[in-house]
């Protein structure tokens, strides 16, 4: 069978099934060639409303199910990203621009988060509380509802299905709004493994769009949580939307993610760490090493060996299967790579490797001396950059790692001891001592500090347990209570 055949889903929205979407169509573009891969269909306002009314109704009886039935249905999904794992990874790496490694890692995280979610139906659903009264007291979990998932280009099936999973696993219904330029493969690809899976219509919709998509389900009214990947600019108007409207909004937002290297650290090693962390599907991750904070004994090594990586990795097509580093999603985002970069050069800035392009191809790029107050190293540039510093006290290295409006991942390397007097001293969703920033796994909780989200999770029982489920107080007594009046 072939998941993603054409004739099932051109030009279509899916809503109880494929249909025509009332804002037309687009294209599904390449970024590597700018080739049209295919034609999907754009939601409109109204399709949203009609989606969420259908999601609704669906949503109650999905809740009824037996927790195995629910539990099945994940299992199977999961297997069905295992069966057809070539086939998706083909659209990921034409529509992501993504190497065939990470995209074999989508596929694979796809999988697992199915897998886990499957766990969470069977899941004790509450506890039995104390009481003063001649009753049984309960706080048992419920399902939210309707559940809103917006999700970005980078990694569009991992940043989709970590949500989508667990919300239908818990009894949710889950309406679904890709990024417009990964529509097939953080959407459609979705869609066709639920269906397959025997997912119940009317639970899981496929709403591709602008902004006037996303707002719109974020405002529906049948809507009680949005689970959003993005930007810390868009998050915060996600959040402000579900904050009018008294909705809970998790927001997976951007990151400036500090790499520490100790003294004593092992350099060829740590270069190594450090070019991954900061060079992995092009910079373009939340997670990616942002900022490389290196001790003043190791300074010049480091950089001078981050560099030589940077000048060997080879960049092109990533369907040729023998390059590193693939193509930057958009022309946009191209020149505010570049921008970015020579802005740092032009303040002083030592450009070591990379700082040019081919097409939509990015050198990875090397910034030593980088100024504390440039944007190269204020800001998330999510690119194939990486700016480096020295510091010489573990009080400097902790200064500098906080001294940023982002919290979302760390990486320190070298001595054990040390870095672990550093980690309890930054503010991170995540630490990671002896390795680089960029990591994830299905049942880890995932999130950030300051503006890097607001503290929501999802991953791993508890985490989703807590972001897809509301607590409803319940008591019991084996007569009717006794009343003064």
């Amino acid at each position: 069978m072939t998941l993603l055949d054409a004739e099932t889903w051109t030009g279509k929205i899916f809503i109880d099934g494929w249909t025509d979407g009332a804002g037309g169509t687009a294209r599904s573009v390449e970024p590597a060639t700018g080739d049209t891969l295919g034609e999907y269909g754009v939601a409109s306002p109204d399709d949203v409303r009609r989606a969420a009314t259908r999601a609704a109704e669906a949503q109650r009886e999905w809740a009824s199910r037996k927790p195995e039935e629910r539990a099945a249905v994940l299992r199977r999904a999961g297997q069905l990203f295992e069966d057809h794992a070539e086939e998706i990874q083909g659209w990921i790496v034409r529509e992501s621009g993504g190497i065939p490694p990470k995209a074999g890692l989508e596929t694979h995280i796809a999988a697992a988060e199915c897998f886990e979610a499957a766990g969470l139906p069977g899941h004790p659903a509450g506890e039995v509380l104390t009481s003063n009264e001649d009753r049984w007291s309960f706080a048992r979990r419920r399902p939210v509802g309707v559940v809103s998932v917006i999700a970005p280009f980078n990694f569009p099936l991992i940043l989709s299905i970590r949500a989508v999973a667990p919300a239908l696993a818990l009894g949710n219904a889950v309406l679904l709004k890709p990024d417009p330029r990964t529509a097939v493969c953080g959407g459609v690809v979705l869609v066709r493994v639920f269906q397959e899976a025997g997912l119940p219509d009317g639970l899981l919709s496929l709403l591709p769009g602008s902004g006037e998509i996303g707002a719109a389900v974020v405002e529906a009214p049948e809507v009680a949580v949005i689970a959003f990947t993005g930007s810390t600019a868009a998050g915060r108007k996600v959040g402000e939307a579900a904050a009018r409207g008294l909705k809970r909004a998790h927001l997976e937002l951007g990151g400036n993610n500090a790499l520490v290297v100790l003294p004593g650290t092992d350099v060829a090693r740590a270069a190594s760490a450090g070019a991954f962390g900061s060079f992995m599907h092009q910079g373009q991750i939340c997670m990616t090493s942002g900022r490389h904070i290196v001790h003043e004994s190791l300074y010049e090594e480091y950089v001078a060996a981050l560099a030589e990586k940077a000048q060997h990795l080879p960049v092109g097509d990533p369907k040729s299967g023998t390059v590193a580093l693939g193509p930057i999603i958009d022309e946009k985002q191209l020149k505010h790579i570049d921008a970015i970069v020579q802005d740092a050069v032009q303040h002083g800035a030592r450009l070591l490797a990379g700082g040019t392009n081919d097409g939509p191809y990015y050198q990875p790029t090397v910034l030593a001396d980088v100024a504390r107050d440039n944007p190269a190293w204020t800001e998330e540039i999510f690119g194939p950059v990486a700016p480096v510093v020295s510091y010489s006290t573990l009080d400097e290295a902790v200064a500098l790692v906080n001294d940023n409006e982002y919290g979302l991942s760390v990486g320190i390397l070298g001595d054990v001891g040390e870095a672990m007097r550093l980690a309890d001293r930054v503010s991170s969703g995540k630490v990671h001592i002896n390795e680089q920033t960029v990591s994830d796994e299905a049942n880890a909780p995932f999130g950030g500090t300051k503006s890097s989200g607001n503290g929501s999770r999802v991953g791993g029982a508890q985490a989703n347990i807590e972001s897809f489920t509301e607590i409803q107080w319940l008591t019991m007594r084996p007569d009717v209570a006794p009343y003064p009046f």
